[in-house]
């Protein structure tokens, strides 16, 4: 293996541990925007997303994204990799799978049973992400045939789990006392300092997310992969100030976890194209998200009474799927604003609803069966006297 070949591979699994370390991102923004007596539920079930999701991805998901494409919508699925050439490859893809299966957590948070979340996630790991994602990131996928652009997952990755969260939201029902005649009540997160490491924790990993998915250091790629961090940043910290401002505007005060999410809706945003737009792009991108999931945090809340208590469906699924649309406008080769005309905006319309229509209908399917079959929600009292003490016989807080 020559120099340029090591370099490419470490970076690689230096960009997946990064990746791997935004699980306690996800952990710590899950436990800051909920109530205390769930912690240690939420804490499981990151855990588990990760672990579940390392097997059954290793064992059967990274084939089914990656494998022999079987009609250009599936790979043809082998047991148990070991292509011992390619196990750097195998960690950077796992790392991705998990954080597709984490987002579901926070939005169904504080009343699903922790054996169906569990059933869920390994279902989600090795059937619903990897088909999708073997559409675009597949060398035949048909969505690459098509031309979709999609760098580093704003569709394949965030909107998969940003839908699938919906349909667990739907299913599962919202919090006791979240809605009283018609009204929707605020039941506060126990602890924004988590919430806010959590945030920042996700920013640091997210430079691995997408620097990472060059796939290379060496030679051209050091350019590139160095373009790609500064539109990254730009877009979080445009995404963070634009949601600070609209809320103080809004509601009269800059609002902290408002504008925490306006940076993961920044990050979220420019995922897509963080390698093919500009850094103004970038920024303006940034700006689109942060306006975008303020009124859909609140739309989805007070309009469609859909309980999410952590934002996901608005940040995950909502500005990822804004943020792919908006490389049809903002790439410099082929968008629409550099003289492309509306071509690749089209692909990338083809391409959102087609993978959202796929994440709504398959999440659907299986939660419903769960739903019907061991169920998707405690008891009432269960959920009172909250998940750590009934479903772990455990109190995060002695």
């Amino acid at each position: 293996m020559d120099a340029n070949a090591v370099l490419d591979l470490m970076w690689i699994v230096i960009c997946g541990i990064l990746v791997f370390f935004m699980q306690a991102g996800f952990t710590l923004v899950e436990v800051g925007f909920t109530r205390s007596k769930n912690a240690g539920n939420i804490i499981m079930k990151n855990i588990m997303d990760l672990c579940i999701g390392s097997i059954g991805f290793w064992a059967v998901g990274y084939t089914v994204m990656y494998g022999e494409s079987i009609g250009a919508f599936i790979g043809k699925p082998t047991l148990f990799f070991s292509n011992t050439e390619d196990m750097h490859n195998l960690f950077f893809q796992t790392v991705f799978a998990a954080t597709a299966a984490t987002i579901v957590s926070g939005a169904v948070a504080g009343r699903t049973k922790f054996s169906t979340y569990i059933i869920f996630s390994f279902i989600m790991t090795v059937i619903i992400y990897p088909i999708s994602g073997h559409w675009v990131w597949q060398g035949d996928g048909w969505l690459t045939n098509l031309g979709f652009i999609d760098f580093a997952g704003s569709t394949v990755v965030h909107s998969v789990g940003g839908w699938a969260a919906l349909v667990g939201a739907i299913l599962v029902g919202p919090r006791i006392g979240k809605y009283t005649n018609g009204k929707s009540n605020a039941i506060q997160g126990h602890n924004l300092v988590l919430g806010a490491l959590g945030v920042m924790i996700l920013w640091l990993g997210w430079f691995g997310f997408n620097a990472g998915s060059e796939l290379a250091i060496s030679g051209d790629s050091a350019n590139a992969a160095a373009g790609i961090l500064i539109t990254t940043n730009l877009a979080a910290a445009a995404g963070a100030v634009t949601a600070m401002v609209v809320t103080w505007i809004k509601y009269g005060r800059p609002d902290i976890s408002m504008t925490l999410n306006g940076a993961l809706a920044g990050l979220v945003a420019i995922t897509a194209g963080c390698a093919a737009v500009s850094p103004v792009g970038a920024f303006i991108i940034g700006i689109i998200g942060g306006i975008v999931v303020v009124f859909s945090i609140d739309t989805i809340d007070k309009v469609f009474k859909i309980d999410d208590p952590v934002g996901a469906i608005s940040v995950h699924g909502v500005c990822g799927a804004i943020g792919t649309l908006l490389v049809g406008v903002f790439a410099t080769d082929g968008g629409l604003l550099y003289g492309g005309g509306f071509a690749q905006l089209g692909v990338q319309a083809i391409g959102v609803f087609a993978i959202g229509a796929w994440a709504l209908v398959t999440a659907f399917i299986v939660l419903f069966v769960l739903k019907k079959t061991i169920g998707l929600r405690v008891s009432k009292e269960e959920e009172i006297d909250g998940l750590d003490i009934h479903e772990h016989k455990s109190n995060v807080y002695n």
